[in-house]
């Protein structure tokens, strides 16, 4: 049995919510697939957890880097933020390339988010409101989640066990410019059928669960194409609740970052989509 470091955060006023300083208690380093160990912690999670919190709406967010950086480490201001204002939040590790290439990246998110879904009533969370979000790389992984079913068909779950979905500055086209074809081959590979097969676009249907597409003014023009393009196929698909919001005045950093200022717009986005989602029945 591996150690679970519990942390109480004062959260700071500025990600309060309005009637009271929220305190939110932290359980670090939950290792998510004890049957192995990876190096440097890629298969843990950490759980911010609100005062209180009893089936309270639950968000696994996802590290953006380019599926080749970022750690759970640097993404305490995600916890905060929403956990501060009443939802239990999960922020999750995942291995990266070079050490490993597609689909090992998104088998690793399946096992975080059937862990939570298995574990998670324990930490004060609602097994059936789980919410997916996920920033550049990490907002990859949460719309394949939610479109490639096989992924949680590995764990006996499918797409409809997710409440919703909120990518935040997402690629949906691996195969395209900006993507696999101008990126490390060690990521998904030389193969452009293994391209296509890894798109989150290949797998478009009309019973996938509420998404909404947020990103930046300022993002690649390329990655600001792939939004309007990926929601029309979805909508022509049939799929009854998807939402493009774009994020004035950020660029594809900030559009993320700017979440550790507290109430802002890109945070208050995925806060009022959880929100409105969480007091209706699951589709």
């Amino acid at each position: 049995m591996k150690r679970q470091l519990v942390t109480v955060f004062a959260v700071a006023a500025i990600w309060a919510p309005p009637q009271a300083l929220a305190q939110v208690r932290v359980v670090a380093d939950v290792d998510y697939i004890p049957a192995g160990d990876y190096a440097d912690k890629k298969d843990r999670l950490d759980i911010y957890i609100p005062a209180n919190a009893t089936k309270a709406p639950v968000i696994l967010s996802i590290h953006g880097g380019g599926l080749r950086q970022g750690d759970k480490s640097g993404q305490t201001f995600v916890g905060q933020r929403l956990a501060s204002a009443g939802h239990v939040t999960v922020v999750v590790n995942h291995r990266l390339s070079p050490g490993v290439m597609h689909p090992a990246h998104i088998e690793d998110i399946a096992a975080a988010f059937a862990w939570v879904k298995k574990n998670i009533a324990r930490h004060g969370g609602d097994p059936d409101r789980i919410f997916v979000i996920g920033h550049s790389a990490g907002a990859y992984l949460a719309a394949l989640l939610v479109l490639d079913p096989r992924y949680l068909a590995a764990h006996a779950l499918q797409p409809r066990d997710i409440r919703g979905v909120v990518p935040v500055s997402a690629f949906f086209y691996v195969d395209r410019p900006g993507v696999a074809p101008d990126r490390p081959k060690d990521t998904w590979g030389t193969d452009v059928t293994v391209w296509k097969a890894a798109s989150p676009a290949a797998y478009i249907t009309r019973n996938v669960p509420p998404l909404l597409l947020l990103y930046a003014d300022g993002d690649d023009a390329w990655r600001r194409d792939q939004q309007g393009e990926f929601a029309a196929a979805l909508r022509k698909a049939g799929a009854a609740d998807v939402e493009t919001r774009v994020i004035a005045g950020r660029t594809h950093n900030t559009v993320w970052s700017e979440m550790a200022k507290g109430d802002e717009d890109t945070s208050r986005a995925i806060l009022q989509f959880v929100t409105r989602l969480a007091k209706t029945t699951s589709h």
